[in-house]
């Protein structure tokens, strides 16, 4: 699959690095972060299968991420990255990198454990279906809808996000809701491996978030075994987007370090 991506330029020859969103979400949820980090390094932001502008498909499962990806450096020439992954996007680079080590020369995973997860997003699922957006007039009706169901206004422009407008003026969904629905015991699958991986590891949590638990550690480093694990204050899951600064600090002196 030919996945949609940003590509934020920077001359050096450096390591460059490559990062996947999390469910529900697209590259442009990490382009401010994107930015700043492509300030020492060629970054790449990619939109998921079934997400942002990358194709729709009914297959919807790590294994197809991890190839998609897998089809996308080849596609770049890229035979050697950092590698950082949200929620969803983590556990997808989480697999790929313990199918494909000798490529990651960092990984990061953000707010996200190998274990498994029950399904956990009925409420966004249910406040997608309350929008409607063929039947919408405007944005406005959109948030209004939505509030119905999901009360946290910082969630509600989340998934706004996903909101675009069709040829004919109306509105639609970017992601593939129905599949996405369909498959949605398979993004809390847990993530294993005969291999592991032991290169450098950073796991990052959210102070306020349940997604990192103590009890997760002794899993991640049976499958990371240099994995150390960092605490991002006054943040829940969405670590990159309620403390962007201290989230950037923590990611710029991991990679850099990583790479000397």
């Amino acid at each position: 699959m030919k996945l949609n991506f940003k590509k934020l330029v920077n001359e050096n020859e450096g390591i460059p690095i490559v990062v996947l969103h999390g469910l529900f979400g697209s590259l442009d949820n990490w382009i401010t972060i994107g930015k700043r980090l492509s300030e020492e390094h060629t970054v790449y932001l990619v939109d998921q299968r079934n997400h942002g502008h990358s194709p729709h498909d009914e297959t919807f499962n790590y294994e197809a991420m991890s190839e998609d990806l897998q089809e996308f450096l080849e596609d770049q020439h890229l035979d050697r990255i950092n590698l950082i992954g949200h929620s969803m996007g983590g556990k997808a680079a989480m697999l790929f990198t313990l199918t494909h080590p000798n490529v990651i020369a960092s990984l990061c995973v953000v707010d996200i454990a190998p274990r498994h997860y029950p399904p956990h997003h009925q409420d966004v699922i249910a406040g997608f279906h309350a929008v409607q957006p063929h039947t919408l007039r405007s944005r406005n009706e959109a948030a209004a809808r939505i509030s119905t169901v999901i009360k946290n206004p910082g969630v509600q422009l989340f998934l706004l996000k996903n909101l675009q407008r069709t040829a004919d003026g109306g509105f639609s969904w970017k992601h593939n809701l129905p599949v996405i629905e369909k498959n949605i015991e398979l993004v809390g699958q847990r993530i294993d491996s005969k291999n592991n991986y032991s290169g450098p590891t950073l796991f990052i949590r959210g102070a306020k978030s349940d997604y990192i638990l103590e009890s997760d550690e002794k899993e991640i480093a049976a499958l990371f075994p240099k994995a150390i694990v960092k605490t991002i204050e006054n943040a829940g899951h969405w670590v990159h987007a309620e403390q962007p600064a201290a989230m950037l600090n923590v990611l710029q002196s991991f990679v850099g370090n990583s790479n000397e």
